[in-house]
């Protein structure tokens, strides 16, 4: 591959993202770690959720869905132990879109596009 990320692959020119892609990475914020009603649980970026992430729950402003699975059934469990509310969970998504770097009401699947 040339200096420029460009490659020659049987007559066509492939270009590789690979380090825009580490810059990006790099720059997300670091994880979040919360705490509500005594219960400790963290949450990455939401930019660095895993692509999958949207297979697995269908669709990622699915905020509920989404909490489900990236903190696991006995976190979940553990934050319907203390009375967590609906309108709890909106108070963690926009502090946690924030400290994303999202704007207020920008989607997790649309963010950076």
């Amino acid at each position: 591959m040339s200096s420029n990320g460009k490659a020659k692959n049987a007559g066509r020119e492939v270009i590789s993202l690979d380090a825009q892609v580490k810059q990006k990475r790099d720059a997300l914020p670091e994880p979040t770690t919360y705490e509500l009603f005594g219960v400790e649980f963290t949450l990455p970026p939401m930019k660095a959720l895993p692509w999958e992430l949207q297979e697995q729950v269908g669709d990622l402003n699915d905020t509920i869905g989404v909490l489900q699975e990236i903190l696991g059934k006995d976190k979940v469990r553990e934050l319907y132990g203390v009375g967590i509310q609906l309108g709890d969970l909106e108070v963690i998504a926009l502090d946690w879109q924030k400290r994303s770097g999202l704007e207020a009401g920008e989607s997790q699947a649309s963010a950076g596009s």
